[in-house]
């Protein structure tokens, strides 16, 4: 479902933005829509590179030790 959305803008910006999306074929309507979905998509992508990051580390077999090290074996060479 579809619904209207109003924006208030100043009327240069307006008038710049219709000029721009005739340059592009395109119509103001279509960038600020593909805009909004984008951004809405954004917080969906991020939690799903989260939980992939998860999933790997939970299927790994690495073992980090103790995770403790003296000074002298962090400086060795």
């Amino acid at each position: 479902m579809k619904t209207n959305l109003t924006i208030t803008v100043e009327a240069d910006v307006l008038r710049r933005a219709r000029l721009r999306a005739l340059q592009d074929d395109t119509s103001v309507n279509a960038y600020v829509r593909s805009c909004l979905e984008d951004y809405a998509a954004e917080g969906d992508r991020a939690a799903q590179a989260v939980a992939e990051v998860r999933r790997l580390m939970d299927a790994t077999e690495l073992h980090w030790g103790s995770g403790t090290w003296s000074r002298e074996e962090l400086y060795e060479r």
